[in-house]
């Protein structure tokens, strides 16, 4: 048997549609034809697209004195590496006992690590972290209220940004979770387990911004803050997730207080979005082009998915972030100058 590939990540990969024995340990390249459906590439393009256009408005920004945006996009990477390979292979890192095999990604055109990390999953935590955080800059939440507002801020927007995704991906088979872990990967919504929703997709972002924004405001780039940044952000995480532990085995409980916790994340996160009137920094190529596009390549997918007839993420649960970003978005252009920012 090939190492990190038993029996739970046989099943889950042959789903898919490939043998978890018969992969490259380091890298492998396809052709877009050969992918699972034409959705895999459309996305890739998207997301390795926007991280680069991500970077170079933070070289931009650099430029111009304000470091925040390339250390949080080199943070990103950092917070990548950290976490990444446990998910993989938690028999690694000792963990098998602990968390078992949680999911595994579809092949792309480009896959690292026995073909379980997608080059658009690297690109994703850039483009993510970016784009939350660039909105929210904009609106000039970190500027009036300060760090921890704006990482409030931040969680909402990434909630509302990435649940669009993270509901359509398994319909449209660009990955697959474990069924049979009832560890981690219940409970959920619908194809989406809880602590994904929480956890990954608002606490870790906003944790790794606001150590960014207070590692690196007002100084020097200095590698040592990207490391710092990227190293400590699985702690907020752990701290999101006690009053969870607490439930013990009591799925319904746990989810009762992942729930909460959710609800939180929105109601505090757009009573800092919503409520703010003052004005807004110049908008930026960046902010105001790739969010739009982003949700636009979203909501095609979603056609997708709705077109094939077979079963998806939480329908109502997506219409709300569609809307909840569709909101954000009118704020930004809105209070924004009209004209772009030179950085």
């Amino acid at each position: 048997m090939s190492d990190g590939c038993g029996p739970d990540a046989e099943a889950v990969t042959r789903g898919l549609g490939f043998d978890c024995h018969d992969v490259s340990p380091v890298v492998s390249v396809r052709f877009p034809w050969e992918l699972a459906n034409w959705t895999l590439p459309v996305l890739e393009v998207l997301i390795v697209g926007g991280a680069v256009f991500a970077l170079l408005h933070a070289i931009r920004r650099h430029r111009a004195g304000d470091p925040v945006n390339l250390v949080l996009w080199c943070a990103s990477l950092v917070y990548l590496f950290v976490t990444e390979p446990p998910l993989y292979f938690p028999e690694w890192f000792g963990l098998d006992t602990v968390y078992g095999f949680i999911f595994a990604h579809n092949l792309f055109t480009v896959q690292f690590m026995g073909d379980r990390l997608p080059l658009y999953i690297v690109a994703f935590y850039p483009v993510i972290s970016q784009l939350a955080y660039e909105l929210v800059r904009t609106l000039g939440i970190f500027r009036d209220r300060g760090p921890l507002a704006g990482a409030v801020a931040v969680a909402f927007a990434c909630q509302v940004f990435y649940e669009p995704f993270d509901q359509v991906g398994p319909p449209l088979r660009w990955w697959a979770w474990n069924p049979a872990n009832d560890v981690v990967n219940h409970p959920a919504l619908a194809t989406v387990p809880l602590t994904s929703m929480l956890l990954f997709a608002s606490v870790s972002m906003a944790g790794l911004t606001y150590l960014v924004v207070r590692l690196t405001r007002g100084a020097r780039l200095r590698w040592w803050r990207i490391v710092l940044a990227g190293v400590l952000t699985p702690l907020t995480m752990v701290v999101a997730s006690v009053p969870a532990g607490f439930a013990g085995e009591s799925g319904t409980a746990r989810a009762w207080i992942l729930g909460v916790e959710l609800a939180l994340v929105w109601a505090a996160g757009a009573w800092v979005v919503f409520t703010r009137r003052g004005p807004a920094e110049p908008l930026s190529a960046f902010a105001r082009w790739y969010p739009a596009l982003y949700l636009a390549g979203m909501a095609l997918f979603w056609v997708r998915a709705l077109g094939d007839g077979v079963p998806i993420g939480s329908g109502l649960y997506a219409l709300a972030c569609f809307a909840g970003a569709g909101l954000l978005l009118g704020a930004l252009y809105r209070r924004a100058p009209a004209r772009a920012a030179r950085e």
